[in-house]
């Protein structure tokens, strides 16, 4: 019964350390930016389906969630913090609809089964990515359409200037798919 306690405590502190590291790689994507207003360009949206594609779909979203909870009481985690305001405040602004797309992307990119490296994987691969990285988009524009206006060109300041970056993070993730679903089976924790 102790080992089983004992075994229990062990999965508990890897997905913990898992996590902390996961918001780490989060806040480190966050500051690399190229800055746009009102929304900037970030390494970020590469970082959550990593993330997804790497830790499954439960730890992939606990851990986005807890990066979110860390901004929001204030730690200075997102792209424009401290700098642009901490906390809720800035968590409300124009990159909310993103930061809450992240939530499922990451998700939906630790769900998807990935194929193997043929051009029809490739192709399911790609799709499934694209797929994952649409929800950010959607969520994103939906915020920033009900936070500035939705007589403002919403597409245009919002996702119009990211989708050649998303495409190369995309590549950059399907040539690196093999290797992290090796990884997935190292660190396997549920």
């Amino acid at each position: 019964m102790e080992a089983i306690k004992k075994l229990e405590l062990n999965k508990i502190a890897k997905i913990i350390l898992i996590s902390l590291l996961g918001t780490l790689l989060l806040t480190i994507s966050a500051k690399i930016k190229i800055p746009f207003y009102p929304v900037p360009m970030t390494m970020q949206t590469f970082i959550v389906l990593f993330l997804g594609i790497t830790l499954g779909p439960k730890i992939a979203s606990m851990t986005v969630a807890l990066y979110l909870f860390e901004g929001i009481f204030g730690l200075p985690v997102f792209a424009g913090t401290p700098e642009k305001g901490i906390g809720f405040v800035y968590f409300t602004g124009p990159t909310m609809g993103y930061l809450i797309g992240f939530l499922f992307a990451a998700y939906f990119a630790g769900s998807f089964k990935y194929d193997d490296i043929s051009v029809k994987g490739l192709i399911n691969n790609f799709l499934k990515l694209i797929f994952s990285v649409s929800i950010i988009y959607i969520l994103g524009l939906v915020w920033l359409g009900t936070l500035i206006g939705w007589d403002k060109p919403i597409f245009k300041l919002g996702a119009q200037p990211f989708l050649l970056a998303e495409l190369f993070k995309i590549s950059l993730l399907l040539s690196l798919t093999p290797l992290l679903l090796k990884a997935k089976k190292l660190i396997k924790i549920i």
